[in-house]
């Protein structure tokens, strides 16, 4: 049975895409059998991992033109892919008529609870119709936090909309964890802000931490997430540590 995943941030630019892509390929390179299901209509996570913003049916296609999953789902070196493009912006708008318009995404994954171990939903930066279909989807939820105070604010908005989720419409959710992005030991706010994260946060926030790397942010422009991109990379062993740091926890 999979364990189904939503990597979100109400707050953008914090490393949700990279997070996203990279431990799905971290854990497909330690044998798992991982799925990315790209919620962004910007559709970062799916180029991240090779797979063309235009290439159709995708996720749009899934949740409006009833387009069966098996055939959205693209196979890649580092995990399945259910892409998406720009019109995945008109669904949140075109969903509201829908019956049972958050549960879209959990009913159209049903099928596939067999065939992986773990499915990741990258969501948009906001909590929009799409960002409530993950959730509603989703078993936890997965939080890459930037370590700077407000980033801090931004999680108490968060865990607020995760608490609302878990209360109305899905009470398995639960927090699966924080991840600590762009890192940087020698700035005192960014030690300040981990340690009042783990002080408030017990057993919530990963031992792992991610930090800045600019091959990290070149991989994308080749179509290859950075663990595979340049596995002796700082931050590409930062992943595949919190890869396995996540199968201790899921798995252990």
């Amino acid at each position: 049975m999979a364990k189904i995943i939503a990597i979100a941030n109400q707050k953008g630019g914090v490393g949700k895409t990279t997070t996203c892509v990279n431990l799905c390929a971290a854990l497909t390179m330690l044998g798992r059998r991982t799925l990315m299901a790209d919620c962004d209509p910007q559709g970062n996570a799916s180029s991240g991992m090779g797979v063309s913003k235009s290439r159709r049916p995708n996720t749009y296609d899934l949740l409006i033109n009833d387009a069966s999953v098996q055939e959205c789902i693209v196979h890649t070196n580092y995990g399945d892919v259910i892409p998406t493009g720009k019109e995945l912006a008109a669904a949140s708008v075109e969903l509201i008529g829908t019956e049972r318009r958050e549960y879209v995404l959990k009913e159209a994954l049903m099928s596939l609870f067999s065939d992986y171990d773990y499915i990741f939903l990258d969501c948009p930066p906001s909590l929009e119709l799409l960002t409530v279909n993950a959730l509603v989807a989703a078993d936890s939820v997965l939080v890459p936090m930037q370590c700077e105070y407000y980033a801090l604010e931004g999680i108490a908005d968060l865990m607020t909309s995760i608490k609302m989720c878990s209360r109305r419409l899905n009470r398995r959710l639960e927090v699966e964890g924080i991840v600590l992005t762009m890192y940087d030991a020698r700035a005192n706010l960014t030690t300040q802000v981990a340690n009042e994260l783990r002080k408030f946060l017990t057993g919530k926030v990963y031992d792992t931490v991610i930090p800045r790397s600019i091959r990290l942010s070149e991989a994308p422009s080749h179509g290859i997430p950075g663990v595979a991109y340049d596995r002796q990379n700082k931050g590409s062993k930062a992943y595949m540590a919190l890869a396995e740091e996540f199968i201790a926890r899921c798995e252990g």
